[in-house]
């Protein structure tokens, strides 16, 4: 095979004279980043949820509205997936003659999405709160409520270090913006240790 430029041997011609790509083993830097961050969306979402299903189990047993409230706020936060899922599936379209700059800017409204569902599940808290002040029940098996406030301390923190790691690694916006978020879940998971002990 022929070279088109002396001591270029990423664009060779074949043996009929057409060129074709050379680059063994390089790969396109935005492609490796959205599907690194589509992976990380994927585990993050698998973790939130996983810690989720668990707490639900333990607020039917329990009747605590306290871990009601982080439940759902953890149901809601895994949803947040979703338009991450998107922006990162986006950003892997090559730009066209509307967009010519691409479609990295899909990643920016995914964060005001995420803000938008983040006070979505904060309200729905809200209202099962004042609910639960105007309508008291008992909590049961307080231990379990402590069990389960000490995994989804353990499961939001592990989603943010993951987030903010990967989110930082590409670039993401809205990543860091979600790893930052289930940051401040993982306090507010403890939040519901301190209720038991109030109890």
């Amino acid at each position: 095979m022929n070279s088109l430029h002396p001591g270029d041997h990423s664009l060779e011609t074949d043996y009929s004279g057409h060129p074709h790509d050379h680059t063994h083993g390089v790969v396109d830097p935005a492609l490796l980043t959205t599907a690194r961050g589509m992976w990380a969306v994927k585990w993050s979402f698998i973790g939130l949820f996983a810690t989720a299903v668990f707490q639900s189990g333990i607020v039917w047993l329990s009747n605590s509205v306290a871990l009601l409230a982080d439940t759902l706020h953890n149901f809601g936060d895994a949803a947040t997936a979703f338009p991450l899922w998107i922006a990162f599936s986006f950003a892997r379209k090559k730009p066209t003659n509307r967009f010519s700059y691409g479609f990295g800017r899909v990643d920016d409204l995914a964060g005001i999405v995420i803000v938008l569902a983040i006070f979505i599940s904060g309200f729905a808290v809200g209202y099962e709160s004042i609910q639960r002040l105007l309508n008291p029940h008992p909590v049961d098996i307080l231990w379990a409520v402590v069990v389960a406030s000490v995994v989804g301390f353990i499961g939001n923190e592990a989603v943010a270090r993951f987030r903010l790691k990967v989110g930082q690694e590409i670039g993401s916006a809205a990543l860091i913006a979600e790893g930052h978020h289930a940051r401040i879940d993982s306090l507010t998971s403890l939040g519901v240790l301190f209720g038991v002990l109030g109890v």
